[in-house]
């Protein structure tokens, strides 16, 4: 095989691999777009707020939680990185005084035990709703997680498609080159 056959078989190969990741980094553009999008009109729609700065319920969070719900005071719960805070640093610690630091299995199995004990009953609804939200908030972590993964593996797809184009432009250039017969001397 000839240097100028081989040029143009790396050339198109490239060529089609540089096809291959625009249509992959075009898909993952959409599915971070989606995802994203979702994952903020989902969240909108709940209308969950954090507490406003020196408020009440902000000081009364351990240093650690009040430092990472600050970050978001007075705003409106939006993005996933949101959730995971609220989440993990507002409703948790909520439900660990609520629960006086009993999961919901624990205190949903006292209840099951004490069927008459009505604070027990409260507590479990209580932990069940907070849970229940707390988890779901997290899923909206995750999924905007990974809309965030999409968007940087289409980055990653569209630089390797870009620089696979212009590799494959100039292979089929150095093939036609190659191709050209040389001069001989005298």
């Amino acid at each position: 095989m000839n240097r100028s056959a081989l040029d143009k078989l790396v050339s198109s190969t490239g060529l089609i691999v540089a096809i291959i990741l625009f249509a992959a980094a075009g898909g993952l553009f959409y599915a971070h777009n989606f995802i994203h999008g979702q994952v903020h009109d989902q969240l909108m729609q709940q209308k969950i707020t954090f507490p406003e700065a020196n408020s009440k319920p902000l000081n009364a969070l351990p240093e650690t939680d009040k430092k990472a719900v600050a970050q978001y005071a007075g705003q409106q719960l939006l993005t996933g990185s949101q959730a995971k805070v609220f989440a993990d640093n507002y409703i948790a610690v909520h439900l660990k005084s609520a629960g006086a630091g009993k999961t919901y299995a624990e205190v949903s199995s006292a209840a099951i035990a004490n069927p008459t004990d009505a604070k027990l009953a409260q507590q479990v609804q209580t932990l069940f709703r907070g849970e229940t939200l707390r988890g779901m908030l997290l899923n909206a972590y995750a999924f905007d997680t990974m809309a965030v993964v999409a968007k940087y593996a289409a980055l990653f797809s569209l630089a390797g498609a870009v620089l696979l184009t212009i590799l494959a432009v100039l292979g089929f250039r150095h093939a036609g080159a190659a191709k050209a017969p040389a001069k001989k001397r005298k």
